[in-house]
């Protein structure tokens, strides 16, 4: 599960809002370095590609090494050994955290080559916005991209494409629903609670699909956006509704006994800090340093059968071969 730009003050402020998160039961906790192969400040993308195939690469790679070859991810490793496998999104499903566990691009910007590369994927369930790069395809300046329908393509691929979450429970086999054409609203904008909503089906869903197991990548990805926006009321909605996802996992962990959970960030937004307002040492007043990324540490949580192996201190790649370590794979 990654909150994309969640650095430690982020869960701080969900937790003074909220008074507690859910991310609180979790015990096994450790920092990811964040770095990229290029830069000392990441982007999500070399982050998110990071945690998916093992290595540090280049800002702005989707699932390609520092030199540009395609690597293997996590989920395509996993899906080809038989695990079902799933996205979630609040964001597009094309964006750079979801198409790094599942697309092979130079540049995260091509998102149109993203959806493309959803059609040989072993994924059987996403969830998220983007329909508009999936059918009438159209270019950065508004012209037809191609002829290509990524929907009926996945269709003939065996996809079902459902337009209500309840829809899930009736249907089988591989399932894709888009919340949104483009990007969904933010919470404050009137987005649902489709996050939280959407885990106890997806898991049900991806049992049923395969006897092995599963792999599920959530992102909270709007929390970062409130970042760059400068905006602590959009971090901390967006903090807020991804922690009631993490609860809703928390709770199918506990009663299952043999899943594994890692809550991570990609990176921090924002430079967030919470100072008091105005010297009352009672009343806080979220500040900011920039509007884009910064190099801090970021936290790892995480919770089940192997999940001492995250603690301490640790470049973000390591958390794609802590995880192989704890599978065996």
């Amino acid at each position: 599960m990654i909150g994309d730009g969640m650095g430690v003050t982020q869960v701080s402020s969900g937790i003074y809002r909220n008074k507690s998160l859910h991310v609180e039961r979790i015990a096994n906790i450790g920092f990811s370095k964040t770095s990229s192969s290029s830069e000392l400040i990441t982007d999500s993308a070399a982050g998110a590609t990071a945690f998916s195939i093992g290595e540090k690469t280049y800002n702005g790679a989707i699932g390609v090494d520092k030199d540009g070859k395609p690597k293997e991810t996590l989920l395509e490793l996993l899906g080809n050994d038989g695990y079902a496998t799933g996205l979630i999104a609040t964001c597009a499903i094309t964006h750079a955290t979801p198409a790094s566990f599942f697309a092979h691009q130079l540049k995260r910007s091509m998102e149109n080559e993203i959806a493309a590369d959803m059609v040989n994927a072993p994924v059987n369930l996403f969830i998220g916005g983007g329909k508009k790069y999936f059918e009438n395809r159209v270019d950065s300046k508004k012209k037809p991209f191609d002829n290509r329908n990524i929907i009926r393509e996945l269709e003939d691929k065996g996809f079902s494409f459902i337009d209500d979450l309840d829809a899930l429970k009736t249907t089988a086999g591989k399932v894709g629903y888009f919340i949104a054409d483009d990007q969904p609203e933010s919470i404050l904008k009137g987005r649902d609670d489709i996050l939280p909503r959407s885990i106890a089906p997806s898991v049900r869903h991806l049992q049923k699909e395969s006897d092995k197991g599963f792999f599920l990548m959530v992102e909270g990805s709007q929390i970062d956006w409130g970042g760059h926006a400068n905006d602590a009321e959009y971090i901390i909605t967006e903090m807020i509704d991804f922690d009631q996802a993490i609860g809703k996992a928390l709770d199918f962990a506990e009663e299952d006994g043999n899943t594994l959970i890692v809550i991570t960030a990609d990176h921090e937004t924002g430079g967030y800090s919470l100072p008091a307002r105005e010297g009352n040492y009672n009343e806080l007043d979220g500040k900011f340093t920039t509007g884009g990324h910064t190099g801090v540490m970021v936290p790892v949580f995480a919770y089940g059968p192997g999940s001492e192996a995250f603690r301490g201190i640790y470049d973000n790649h390591q958390i794609y071969h802590k995880i192989r370590q704890v599978l065996g794979k």
